[in-house]
């Protein structure tokens, strides 16, 4: 039987919070730029790539490896500055049967949650995923705090 696994990665951020969640949420597109060593484009498939139902294609480099994933908005809650996106497509999709991650932002901290389905027990828990999110965390508190 398949098992559902979560991980979670807490990292502390300066910027206000509502700044750090807009980024994800409306403007995703500034990420390339802000980020250009880890991502290379985000392409709106989909919809409008700012709300549920929107559907987004990544194009990133994670531990040196070129990576193609396609993700769509699943969940928002403005108020508790969280957004999920579902993993629908791409390269993770042959190491995962499912894979959502949701950000969480909090006073001075933010939070990433994993959910996945491995597509076998040789697939290893997608912890340099935290790691890669953990440091864009990094480089766009450090842009919001330029502003």
């Amino acid at each position: 039987m398949a098992q559902l696994h979560r991980i979670e990665l807490q990292t502390q951020i300066k910027s206000p919070p509502e700044k750090f969640f807009d980024i994800y949420k409306n403007k995703s597109h500034l990420m390339p730029k802000i980020c250009p060593n880890k991502l290379q484009s985000i392409q709106v498939v989909e919809g409008d790539g700012k709300s549920v139902g929107s559907v987004r294609l990544w194009t990133y480099v994670m531990g040196g490896v070129p990576v193609i994933a396609k993700d769509k908005i699943v969940g928002v809650d403005e108020v508790n500055k969280r957004i999920t996106f579902e993993i629908m497509g791409g390269d993770v999709r042959e190491y995962f049967k499912t894979f959502k991650a949701t950000l969480e932002g909090g006073v001075d901290t933010v939070k990433w949650r994993l959910e996945y389905e491995k597509a076998s027990e040789q697939v290893p828990h997608p912890h340099s995923h935290l790691q890669f999110l953990r440091s864009m965390a990094k480089d766009i508190d450090a842009y919001l705090l330029k502003l």
